[in-house]
């Protein structure tokens, strides 16, 4: 069994950052994918980034493409979700989720695993 723990949500001001983290532990195989995903209120949950943890390759949905970073801290068994230069848009529950595999990164359905979500509030 997986076990994904996010952290580091919060309130900021429109232009500001944040980062989340996801803490991934438990049983994991060596293809894997991490995605973050977001819901925002009344709205369907929303792929934002994944990351391949063999072979380290990323993606990045276009709406957060320039403005979010992606990245992992193998030690740690961790993945970060940097948010900088955030707009009132970018609010939303955000989850970490893991998938087998690469293929398909960007469908929650495929996801096995999820994060509790963390809420990331930006004002105008």
């Amino acid at each position: 069994q997986v076990q994904l723990v996010e952290s580091g949500g919060g309130l900021v001001q429109a232009g500001g950052s944040l980062r989340v983290s996801c803490a991934v532990s438990g049983r994991t195989f060596s293809d894997y994918t991490v995605g973050w995903f977001r819901q925002a209120p009344g709205k369907g949950r929303e792929f934002v980034a994944a990351l391949r943890w063999s072979g380290g390759s990323i993606v990045y949905a276009d709406s957060v493409k320039g403005r979010f970073s992606i990245s992992r801290d193998n030690a740690k068994n961790t993945v970060y979700l940097q948010m900088n230069n955030l707009k009132p848009e970018d609010t939303a529950v955000y989850y970490c989720a893991v998938k087998l595999y690469w293929r398909d990164y960007a469908r929650d359905e495929d996801y096995d695993h999820w994060g509790q979500g963390t809420q990331v509030t930006v004002s105008s």
